[in-house]
């Protein structure tokens, strides 16, 4: 029931006429009664309306004649569509505000998850560990994994790195390679559980499960023909023949399309900070995927903490200056491109001569890849030099002018300047028409060769 006093409106004259506006979402009235001076409106059920302009003749209502109707309902109609109003930005206000906590909330149990440190002594179980921001990765126990791997034996002791050692194991009929890390690398453990329990890409090694049972265990799909430098350097005893031009450029473009889609196509995006050949793995169809997370980041441009990473891989920036950005990446696919075409190590740990004249600092700089090929790349006539540059185990089996391109690709990408660097997503475009070409080149290689390799007709011999 809404009431409104009259009397302060009762000498108000009026006109015969009156304009009213009726708004959208608003409360009408069903009976009105004047009495006293005072003017009862009974409100019914709210009812949708839409807004329209209309005159109203006053002599409809004769009960109000001789008072201005018209600003004593325009009044309270205005009142109403205010409170309503009102009522709405009340509503939309703590809906923003209760979104606005629930996106908070997420972060800051994140940020809790991560800086925990007691996760090492968590006992292993299957419903997951509430410590852990892993919902999409399997929790093996301590027994299963050291089952598989026979109590963690040479045997199948399959690699080694810095801080974690490699073994393979069989598990519920599925090869793994299960990485074992000491307690004191939580943080490494935590990066690239976080990383690889986010991001899934068939150029990414994918993560299979996780233990933090007696020490921190990663498990990985195996990869059947390991790293991509043990290819590079492998030695002549090795039954697998060398990889080919052609393989080598599929490896190229595999390994930047992986780094393209963690720089650019995930949320948040990653940096991954350790690219090198050693961080390759080659599946059965020498098909490439990236791995190692341990190092990686979110892509926030600045000056990082500490220089982590290896050298030969660290572009001058960030050795000198620790600055962070996808740029640092970038610089190390350069790198490995030209380990690619040489076959050779990325730091060379040949001494000088004796009859070497350069200074410690400059034989330090003549041991790297880039120095290698950057007199090459120079000369104007580079191309015909560059031979002396490729990998011998290729035995000649390539086409010059794709691994003048691919070395042109790798230059650009070491180049001193982050901002003269190109993108991933580049690299992978130049990559692609590359491997066209070269396959288009091994098809008419091999028919050429083939065709000489032939016998002559008994027509030939007559």
């Amino acid at each position: 029931m809404w009431t409104l006093n009259m009397v302060s409106l009762a000498h108000m004259w009026c006109k015969p006429t009156t304009s009213l506006l009726v708004f959208q979402q608003i409360l009408v009235w069903t009976r009105m009664s004047y009495q006293n001076s005072i003017l009862t409106l009974e409100i019914s059920r709210p009812i949708r309306l839409f807004l329209y302009h209309r005159k109203l003749r006053m002599d409809r209502f004769p009960l109000f004649l001789g008072s201005n109707v018209g600003i004593i309902v325009g009044v309270v109609v205005g009142g109403i569509v205010l409170a309503v109003l009102l009522l709405f930005a009340l509503i939309f206000g703590f809906k923003h505000f209760r979104r606005r906590k629930l996106a908070k909330e997420p972060t800051m149990q994140q940020s809790g998850l991560l800086s925990s440190s007691s996760m090492a002594g968590s006992k292993p179980s299957r419903s997951g560990s509430t410590m852990l921001p892993v919902p999409k990765s399997v929790e093996f126990t301590y027994e299963e994994l050291a089952a598989a791997t026979d109590n963690f034996s040479l045997a199948k002791k399959i690699g080694q790195g810095g801080f974690a050692s490699v073994y393979y194991g069989v598990i519920r009929d599925q090869k793994l390679a299960i990485k074992k890390m000491t307690l004191q690398c939580t943080k490494e453990f935590l990066a690239e559980l976080q990383v690889l329990t986010n991001v899934h890409h068939t150029n990414l090694v994918q993560l299979i499960g996780y233990c933090t049972t007696n020490s921190l265990f990663l498990v990985y799909e195996y990869i059947e023909n390991g790293t991509l430098d043990h290819h590079l350097r492998r030695r002549k005893s090795d039954d697998k023949p060398p990889l080919s031009w052609l393989q080598r450029v599929q490896i190229c473009l595999d390994s930047a399309r992986g780094l393209e889609y963690i720089h650019e196509h995930t949320k948040p995006t990653y940096i991954h900070r350790d690219i090198k050949s050693a961080n390759i793995l080659l599946d059965d169809n020498f098909r490439a995927k990236v791995a190692d997370f341990g190092l990686a980041k979110l892509a926030e441009e600045g000056t990082g903490t500490g220089i982590v990473g290896t050298f030969g891989y660290m572009p001058p920036e960030y050795a000198l200056y620790g600055e962070v950005s996808p740029k640092l990446d970038v610089y190390a696919f350069g790198v490995v491109l030209f380990e690619i075409i040489s076959g050779r190590v990325a730091i060379s740990s040949a001494l000088p001569s004796e009859n070497d004249q350069q200074s410690p600092a400059q034989n330090r700089e003549s041991r790297t890849l880039t120095s290698f090929f950057e007199p090459v790349l120079n000369d104007p006539d580079g191309k015909t030099l560059l031979p002396k540059c490729i990998d011998p185990a290729l035995n000649g089996e390539y086409s010059l002018d794709a691994v003048w391109k691919m070395a042109q690709l790798a230059r650009r990408c070491t180049h001193q300047s982050p901002d003269m660097r190109p993108t991933m997503r580049f690299a992978v475009v130049q990559l692609m028409t590359l491997a066209s070409v070269t396959q288009e080149w091994d098809v008419g290689y091999f028919s050429r060769a083939s065709s000489q390799s032939q016998p002559p007709s008994g027509n030939d011999q007559l």
